[in-house]
């Protein structure tokens, strides 16, 4: 008889009643995990303060590592290898002060025991707040049980209370009285026979949505399952970065130089210099004006009705990054882009819905809200934001909680003070892209806005919706605000009505929100309205959350 050799299984530590287990999610990339350990280290310290003023102990549960001179998980192999070191009955926090990979610790967390909780630092320094956000969404959609919290410097009462309801009973929450079912909001004839109208078009017809290597930087959270997403009448086309990257280098270069004239035509401003490493290129905006012709054949070639790049990973090896790409086009006045023949304009006229990251939720929100603004009348350029961070305006001008939403490299001209005019592009952070690339930026101008997002949870998709203004700041709290983030993003200084930084925070479950424009306030209330009935109708469980800019309950 056969002798099979089994390893036994590693034995789990077992921690004392007042210790409490810490790890960090840190991203894939070496430069960015090292560039950023400053203050994570800074972020533990002050979350370590303060659970030890608690009276329990911290036990971080991985070593800071001195060959990658860091202290992150890196790898979803490694995360796996943490967790087997885990007491599984424990409680858990994951400290966030950067942007982090999920499915580094997704693995562990679906299968601990214990309570978790979610913490990031109030800081825009490095995306903590994105990165929390992002986890939330992704343990959200795996079902799995977690709490959350967030602070400036973790000595305030809305913390320290909280988190020592966590520490003692597992859990923490937060008031969520600003979010309203749909099905509790009277809407007027016109604007829900719209949006059923544009959902049994869009069930009936039938669209397709172009991925372009699903799963970008472990976001879970961002990919739709099949089985939930089919049934809105959106199918997808899966795509390869490879045939981006092959059609991209076929496009010939007089057909990149009209791209490159034909925005500089408009206005807008590269800021460029001669060192690949660090400098915006000639050569780097060449490669983004073909890669963006490629994008508009490819979605031609398969029909699609919106398109999504991954760039992050695989891509950011062979060619600049996309941003250029992305935010031009989702604009309907954009360069002009013909077949290989050349005797047909492709999306003529049209903006082609495009988002980011392939965060397929954002997605789906992206071609809803394109079709209930064309059929409105109302500006059709949408696009998704990080929510890196919030302030009140340092100079006193402006009273309201004012957020700081970044894209990570491109917005739609359209959404610009100046439009084409207000864009520059600068050279994609080398810390994340080091083939480089332009950006495209610009300060977001005033006006009324709608916010959404689509995400899982309980196997179904489900939206919030709210209002939302934009508020123009002095060029000195701009600058600001940029220094505080990352200056080569586009920015927009948001007001959500209705809802305060703690109440988006407790209910947001994406590291994204999607964000459109309308004419007038009472413009962006009937197309926020029009666009919750088109949701419902595709089968989508909708809330809204906030108020009217009135300040009036839907």
């Amino acid at each position: 008889m056969a002798a099979y050799t089994i390893s036994k299984p590693t034995k789990k530590p077992k921690l004392k009643k007042n210790q409490v287990q810490l790890i960090a999610s840190g991203d894939l990339r070496l430069s960015a995990n090292q560039n950023c350990w400053e203050a994570q280290e800074q972020m533990e310290a002050a979350l370590t303060q303060a659970v030890e003023a608690a009276g329990y102990e911290i036990v971080r549960a991985h070593p800071y590592d001195e060959t990658e001179k860091h202290g992150f998980i890196g790898s979803q192999k490694q995360g796996m290898q943490v967790f087997e070191n885990i007491d599984p009955h424990a409680p858990l926090i994951v400290a966030e002060a950067v942007w982090q990979y999920s499915h580094h610790v997704l693995s562990g967390l679906a299968t601990h025991q214990g309570p978790i909780l979610t913490v990031a630092n109030w800081s825009g320094t490095w995306p903590g707040l994105v990165g929390m956000l992002n986890l939330n969404g992704s343990l959200t959609k795996a079902g799995v049980e977690y709490s959350t919290l967030w602070s400036e410097d973790f000595t305030d009462k809305y913390f320290t209370t909280r988190l020592k309801k966590w520490l003692t009973n597992g859990t923490c929450r937060h008031a969520t009285k600003h979010v309203k079912p749909l099905k509790r909001v009277k809407i007027s004839g016109k604007e829900r026979k719209l949006g059923e109208s544009l959902a049994a078009q869009m069930q009936s017809e039938k669209a397709i949505m172009g991925v372009f290597d699903e799963g970008c930087m472990g976001m879970f959270n961002a990919i739709i399952p099949d089985h939930l997403l089919n049934p809105t009448g959106l199918y997808k086309e899966r795509l390869s970065q490879s045939a981006l990257y092959h059609e991209s280098t076929q496009v010939k270069d007089a057909e990149a130089k009209a791209v490159r004239k034909w925005m500089e035509d408009k206005g807008m401003t590269f800021h460029t210099g001669p060192t690949h490493e660090t400098d915006l290129t000639d050569d780097q905006i060449h490669k983004q004006c073909q890669m963006y012709i490629a994008a508009v054949r490819i979605a031609d070639d398969f029909g699609c009705d919106c398109i999504g790049i991954q760039y992050q990973q695989g891509l950011k090896d062979l060619l600049p990054a996309s941003d250029l790409v992305e935010g031009t086009l989702n604009n309907q006045d954009r360069p002009p882009v013909t077949s290989r023949d050349g005797k047909r304009e492709l999306y003529a006229g049209e903006a082609i819905p495009h988002f980011n990251e392939v965060d397929e939720c954002a997605g789906l929100d992206s071609l809803i809200t394109y079709r209930v603004h064309k059929a409105m009348g109302q500006p059709v350029e949408n696009t998704l934001h990080d929510i890196r961070w919030g302030d009140h305006d340092a100079t006193g001008k402006v009273d309201d909680y004012i957020w700081v939403l970044l894209i990570s490299g491109a917005a739609p001209p359209a959404h610009f003070i100046g439009g084409w005019k207000g864009a520059d592009g600068l050279r994609q952070v080398p810390m994340y892209f080091p083939a480089g690339g332009s950006t495209l930026r610009g300060i977001s101008k005033p006006g009324e806005i709608i916010w959404s997002r689509i995400y899982v949870e309980d196997d179904r998709l489900k939206m919030d919706l709210g209002r939302g203004g934009v508020v123009k700041l002095s060029k000195k709290e701009t600058e600001r605000r940029w220094n505080e983030t990352t200056p080569q993003w586009p920015i927009m200084h948001a007001v959500t009505y209705g809802t305060s930084r703690d109440q988006m925070m407790a209910r947001h479950k994406s590291n994204h929100i999607q964000v459109a424009y309308a004419k007038s306030a009472a413009d962006a209330d009937k197309a926020l309205l029009a666009k919750a009935s088109m949701a419902a109708e595709l089968g989508i469980e909708v809330a809204l959350c906030g108020t009217r800019a009135d300040g009036k309950e839907w």
